[in-house]
């Protein structure tokens, strides 16, 4: 590139008239004659010429005019020059946000509680009345900056509710849920996902004048964050990383979702869950000095487990601690029934566990995920603005 370009404007000015007409030229070439691809192109040469020979502004301002008398001869208008640009730029900006997604990172959002307490997904808490909801400031706060949101459906009229309707979405959140309840249809908005299966509502149900279809609920939204597609192209994944992965060719019965979980065993290791809640790899015991490992770890096996992982970590549990703590029902770790059975995984696949382990469905029932469906690794929580915001959950 001439050096000229970065001190001179007329050369820039030049230089950007040169790359328009070249860009048109190329567009209708297959419209446009003989003659006139011709007369377009000498006068492209000529500007070359200039520009090259470090010509002085006014014989660069004479070879701009001379260009700009040959294009408005020889190209055909556009019809609607305008919207084609806005257009063009809109399908770029396209492809550069795909290409962000596709190479470098990717955004996501918690839908459960599996990971906590390192990251959220939707909590709902019912209140005992509505009076505990604020106001409509205070609540669009409480949103954007928090993630809390709120809910309050009452009936009104005798009727049942015929349909519920899937979230209207707007890029990242959902806009807005309709329902049909007593022949009415009405509106939520900035639904969570699963609130009318928290409230128990399913076409059908017939509610009362005044009754609570969606009683008086706080909501907190699941932990939104960027997913990290670069690095797992340059080096494998380590244990200890908060991975996401693809659920296609696994055990998991939804095959069309992404997980997230914490990697917790390599290809070709033997694993096994002592009855102490730590993870034994390869006849070593991961502590709180494990990299990675640091929280998992920090719990008292003589107190009693956290409430839904709210509260504190509690290591990781094999199938005799679930039954023993949940029930004999349980069946939370089928691929480690007890400290004493351990479990090689394949070359080509990892174990992926929950840090809330009395509440994951993860590699203890559904086994070991395929390399190759590995996307990334947790990379920053940007929603809400909680202790989890930016990279410190890790």
């Amino acid at each position: 590139m001439n050096f000229r370009w970065f001190v001179s404007k007329t050369i820039r000015q030049a230089t950007e008239m040169h790359r328009q007409v070249r860009k048109h030229l190329s567009h209708q070439r297959d419209l446009l004659g003989p003659a006139a691809i011709d007369g377009l192109t000498k006068a492209m040469s000529s500007m070359e010429s200039a520009i090259a020979s470090d010509a002085g502004k006014a014989a660069l301002t004479k070879q701009m005019e001379d260009l700009e008398k040959a294009a408005n001869k020889w190209l055909k208008p556009y019809p609607n020059a305008s919207i084609r640009e806005n257009i063009e730029v809109f399908l770029v900006a396209i492809a550069v946000a795909v290409g962000i997604r596709t190479f470098f990172v990717q955004p996501f959002k918690i839908p459960t509680g599996s990971m906590q307490p390192t990251l959220f997904g939707v909590t709902f808490e019912t209140l005992r009345s509505a009076d505990e909801i604020p106001g409509q400031v205070a609540r669009f706060f409480e949103f954007w900056i928090r993630g809390v949101s709120y809910a309050h459906e009452q009936a009104t009229a005798d009727g049942s509710v015929t349909s519920v309707g899937r979230p209207t979405k707007f890029l990242l959140f959902n806009l807005k849920q309709e329902y049909v309840a007593g022949g009415a249809r009405r509106s939520i908005w900035f639904p969570e996902d699963r609130i009318f299966d928290y409230a128990g509502v399913s076409p059908g149900r017939f509610y009362r004048q005044g009754e609570n279809i969606i009683p008086p609920t706080r909501i907190r939204s699941g932990d939104h964050l960027f997913v990290n597609r670069l690095t797992y192209n340059f080096r494998k994944p380590q244990r200890g990383e908060i991975i996401v992965f693809a659920t296609a060719g696994t055990a998991i019965l939804q095959q069309d979702q992404f997980y997230i979980k914490r990697l917790v065993a390599l290809g070709g290791e033997k694993i096994s869950i002592g009855d102490d809640q730590h993870l034994v790899v390869d006849g070593r015991r991961l502590d709180a000095s494990t990299e990675h490992f640091e929280n998992v770890y920090t719990f008292n096996i003589n107190e009693p487990p956290p409430v839904n992982g709210l509260l504190g970590y509690f290591g990781h549990a094999n199938d005799t601690t679930g039954k023993r703590l949940l029930g004999p029902m349980a069946n939370l770790a089928p691929y480690f029934r007890d400290g004493g059975m351990t479990y090689e995984v394949p070359e080509s696949a990892y174990l992926a566990f929950g840090d809330n382990t009395l509440n994951s469905l993860d590699s203890r029932a559904w086994g070991p995920v395929p390399q190759d469906n590995v996307i990334g690794k947790s990379f920053f929580v940007y929603w809400p603005i909680t202790s989890r915001f930016g990279w410190g959950h890790r």
